[in-house]
């Protein structure tokens, strides 16, 4: 069985492979994102408070998202890189440990649940509605933590062996329950009791635990790569796997949480000119996330095939995918870019704006979507030099983009040219950052995949 999985990791054509690799996790990467604005509109229709305690809590959940996918990309690398060099007790080592990894991360987010959700809305807001909201929400969310945790790890472990159909199913049947027991729970419609934002945290925390535990059946049951099994070696740390697995995994951790910074960052120019701004630019990227997804769906497919083939020294499968890769992505964010000029009003119009964000909206998605072809080849880039194993690569290209780019940019546009500029920022950041990913492309290259 396991010979029949390599040859289709090393031998189907690429193509084909990448289209079967990607599908799922596109497709899965879509209801998520479809999720989380589902999510926003309930919620927002429960109380202005309700959804301004949410964007409050979103660093902390960009925060655990960060650590969880992170670790994840470090344990796709390794695992994947393993098989392809044909060394299966390594593999079935590197799944024990990111179990382990899982269950610590989540012990480590519940005691922040436990000790510090207070403390961090209260430096936060002077709101007092909000912050009781706030505590309710967070504390739920970080406390029952375990179910994002060990759902992306056992995911990342199906996808390092090729089964991406079997996360579509679990991310799928996750955001589904979610959406669902969000309106029955939030506003307590048949027979059960009305929660308010609580309901939102449980309804969340339900869908990630269900997928959770289906993604562990599927491991259990059709995941003959890696057996996992529990016992006592499960829990006694391989400090070589794990250094092994945050070469690649912390400079991912720290590249996602720079988002965080990044908004904040934006929000603090913008909030100067108008509330609505910085409304406008969540909208934004409510919107851009269900237009990058395919990307990211895209990237999760490329990464195990490119780690599989070049632990397996076969440059010419890894030039195609890569080649196959840039092409899809730069097609997709074409159609994106597109809805975003013909349809702003319409995409405004989802969130019930007033006639002042929708004023700012129109032109400033239209600015912003102009950045989307240029990330398109970032998203890309950054998965290559993951697979590779040189996760600092993808660190400096995300920094330059999220943090020494934009920032200085928006600043500098809005003293110039006022609010209207400072969403050209972003298109801009991401055009320098092209020029930086093409440099890195080129030098590793020439260090990892020409001799090969």
């Amino acid at each position: 069985m396991t010979e029949k999985k390599e040859n289709r990791m090393g031998v189907m054509p690429v193509g084909k492979l990448l289209f079967a690799m990607s599908t799922p996790m596109v497709i899965s990467f879509l209801v998520q994102s479809l999720y989380n604005i589902v999510d926003s509109i309930f919620v927002a229709r429960y109380s202005p408070d309700a959804l301004a305690a949410v964007s409050l809590a979103y660093p902390i959940q960009i925060l655990m998202i960060a650590v969880s996918v992170g670790t994840g990309v470090g344990v796709n690398a390794l695992l994947s890189r393993s098989l392809g060099e044909g060394k299966k007790k390594k593999a079935k080592l590197t799944a024990d440990n990111a179990i382990l990894l899982g269950i610590l991360a989540s012990i480590m987010f519940a005691l922040f649940g436990v000790l510090c959700t207070k403390l961090f809305f209260d430096s936060q807001t002077k709101s007092e509605s909000i912050r009781q909201l706030g505590y309710s929400y967070l504390s739920v969310v970080t406390i029952f933590s375990f179910g994002l945790m060990l759902e992306v790890t056992f995911e990342r472990i199906l996808q390092s062996t090729g089964k991406t159909v079997f996360n579509m199913i679990t991310q799928s049947v996750g955001a589904i329950i979610n959406i669902i027991l969000d309106p029955i729970l939030i506003f307590g419609f048949f027979g059960a009791p009305k929660l308010g934002i609580a309901g939102a945290a449980i309804a969340t925390v339900a869908g990630q635990i269900i997928a959770m535990i289906l993604s562990f059946i599927f491991n259990m049951k059709y995941n003959e790569d890696v057996d996992i099994r529990f016992g006592t070696h499960i829990f006694i740390p391989d400090f070589g796997i794990i250094k092994q697995i945050y070469k690649v995994g912390i400079p991912s951790i720290a590249m996602q949480a720079m988002s965080t910074l990044m908004i904040l960052g934006l929000n603090k120019i913008l909030v100067t000119y108008s509330d609505m701004a910085v409304n406008v630019l969540g909208i934004y990227y409510k919107l851009q996330s269900f237009v990058f997804m395919p990307i990211f769906g895209l990237n999760n497919g490329m990464t195990p095939i490119v780690a599989f083939n070049y632990g397996a020294k076969n440059k010419d499968r890894i030039v195609k995918v890569l080649k196959y890769s840039f092409i899809a992505s730069i097609v997709i964010m074409v159609i994106g870019t597109a809805i975003f000029w013909l349809f702003p009003k319409e995409l405004m119009m989802l969130f019930n704006p007033n006639e002042e964000m929708m004023k700012l909206g129109i032109p400033a998605l239209r600015i912003c979507s102009l950045c989307f072809i240029l990330a398109a080849f970032d998203v890309i880039a950054i998965a290559t030099f993951q697979s590779l194993g040189n996760g600092m690569y993808a660190l400096y290209a995300s920094f330059l983009r999220q943090l020494v780019l934009i920032l200085p940019f928006a600043y500098a546009l809005s003293k110039i040219s006022g609010l209207g500029a400072v969403w050209y920022s972003i298109p801009l950041a991401e055009l320098g950052c092209a020029f930086f990913d093409i440099y890195l492309m080129k030098k590793i290259y020439k260090q990892r995949v020409a001799n090969l």
